[in-house]
């Protein structure tokens, strides 16, 4: 077992419903390889209802609601994709003033395929370089954003380093690019 990110705890941030499921499972497997320690975050206490693509899947224990966190407590951010995932999250005023205090405290972000819809809530785009599903570039670039189509972009941009890709095919490159920024820092 690697252990970059030994004694680093990661959070995940998801909504009740909606998370692509391979979205949360692969880079949560990736960061307890690494060693680190990954949290479940959401809106509300139970579970989360996973999906594949719009089918329902697995059900998701939640380790804390964004109520009872803060950035601080965590060494980094992982924000999966689904298209219902980010649009839910990006009107919880809560979920969105937590992912701005990654940014504030210069926490490394990991965001993939409609998660940076949140970020764009969270005027965390602006001046960026970063990629996406396709349909969400027009939001991102009306957002400030530098939007690219590649498989992962790792932007150090300050404050905090942003990592993003743009779908489930992405998720080796992805994978291995946020848990370099957990481990660094940046």
């Amino acid at each position: 077992m690697a252990t970059e990110l030994t004694g680093r705890t990661i959070a995940f941030l998801a909504a009740p419903e909606g998370t692509e499921q391979v979205e949360l499972t692969d880079p949560w497997g990736r960061v307890q390889e690494a060693g680190g320690q990954p949290r479940l975050i959401s809106t509300e206490s139970g579970s989360i209802q996973g999906f594949n693509h719009l089918d329902k899947a697995d059900t998701f224990v939640v380790d804390a609601t964004v109520h009872d966190v803060k950035a601080t407590d965590f060494a980094g951010l992982v924000l999966p994709g689904g298209v219902a995932n980010p649009d839910y999250l990006r009107t919880d005023e809560r979920a969105v003033a937590l992912i701005r205090e990654f940014f504030d405290a210069g926490l490394p972000v990991a965001a993939i395929c409609h998660a940076p819809w949140t970020l764009i809530e969270a005027d965390a785009v602006r001046g960026r370089r970063l990629t996406s599903y396709p349909s969400l570039r027009t939001d991102l670039v009306n957002a400030g954003a530098d939007w690219v189509d590649e498989e992962v972009v790792v932007c150090t941009s300050a404050p905090g380093t942003l990592v993003t890709s743009r779908n489930p095919n992405d998720l080796p490159a992805f994978g291995s690019a946020l848990v370099r920024a957990f481990a660094t820092g940046r």
